[in-house]
């Protein structure tokens, strides 16, 4: 069912009906009562032309972020450029010497997760980098064990895969959601380590990246995309239930950062609220852990430590909450 929300109040439809001229107004409507701004033109709405400006202005710092502005165009594509290259040279040696290597990327709706991909393979041969992005499991799937469809996309000799979310979903939007149980959600806690030192021992470099944003600007990304016609295929009505449900996912965020980092698969938590920062430090932290043939460090340059930060420094710093 489709929506969107106004506050912590949700209402919308997603699609634009044939032939509708403007923009659709609410199809279907759903309450769900939280906290609620002191004044109701700061309420938060996301058929609104324009956003109350208390979130507007809040939106950049949120979260914490430790920038005042936003990384200028002119040097980010700069920057890119030769990370770029790098993984063409990554990718070159992948494929002499039969690697394989899973890349997972993880985090709340908004966070850049896609175009963070989207980067890491604009350059790169599709044959040998492949990106992964499940959609819910079919009624088969659901009886089989948990891992079985995500072991089955696990990279080749010579291959390296991007998992647009990935099995972390039992314990993030199922578990939010209610889509299994505390029960299946604390196995899984347990059991994604030893899942992913099976991947590992076996050959398979696991890299894991978070990505995380605050809650004005996961509110300015949503309501962003609602209005681009080009860009509202990716609202979902799990979407909708992101703003209403932030402090469950934060909940939730921290649990997994805490139970499954591990010295064999760690996370590496990037705040996510500046795009451009966030995308050129997920490759170098992507290029700076593997040991591919003719690294350029100098072209790989340093990780900005204000936005990446390993799990235990994160959540030392008061994590999702």
């Amino acid at each position: 069912m489709a929506k969107s929300f106004s506050g912590n109040k949700l209402k919308g439809a997603i699609q634009l009906p044939p032939k509708e001229k403007g923009r659709p107004k609410a199809s279907a409507k759903k309450q769900i009562t939280s906290d609620k701004p002191a004044n109701k033109s700061d309420a938060f709405d996301i058929e609104a032309e324009t956003l109350p400006q208390r979130i507007v202005d809040a939106a950049f710092r949120s979260g914490g972020y430790p920038y005042d502005k936003r990384m200028k165009r002119k040097h980010y594509d700069k920057e890119m450029e030769p990370l770029q290259i790098e993984l063409q040279k990554l990718l070159a040696w992948v494929r002499e010497t039969g690697e394989r290597i899973a890349i997972v990327l993880e985090g709340r709706d908004g966070a850049g997760k896609g175009g963070a991909i989207t980067r890491f393979t604009q350059h790169l041969n599709p044959r040998q980098a492949r990106v992964v992005a499940l959609s819910k499991p079919s009624d088969t799937e659901k009886g089989q064990w948990y891992f079985q469809r995500y072991a089955a996309e696990m990279p080749a000799a010579g291959e390296i895969v991007f998992f647009d979310r990935s099995w972390y979903n039992r314990a993030g939007v199922e578990h939010v959601m209610g889509f299994c149980t505390p029960d299946q959600t604390d196995a899984f806690l347990r059991e994604a380590p030893v899942f992913e030192g099976m991947l590992t021992r076996d050959g398979i470099r696991l890299i894991k990246l978070f990505l995380t944003i605050g809650r004005e600007m996961q509110m300015t990304r949503l309501h962003a995309r609602w209005h681009d016609p080009l860009k509202r295929w990716k609202l979902s009505p799990i979407d909708f239930e992101a703003i209403p449900r932030f402090d469950a996912y934060s909940k939730a965020f921290d649990e997994i950062l805490e139970r499954s980092s591990t010295s064999w698969a760690p996370w590496n938590v990037l705040r996510g609220n500046d795009k451009f920062r966030t995308r050129l430090n997920a490759i170098r932290l992507v290029l700076q852990a593997i040991p591919y043939k003719d690294k350029d460090e100098a072209a790989i340059g340093e990780l900005d430590h204000k936005i990446t930060l390993s799990a235990a420094r994160y959540l030392d710093k008061g994590g999702e909450k």
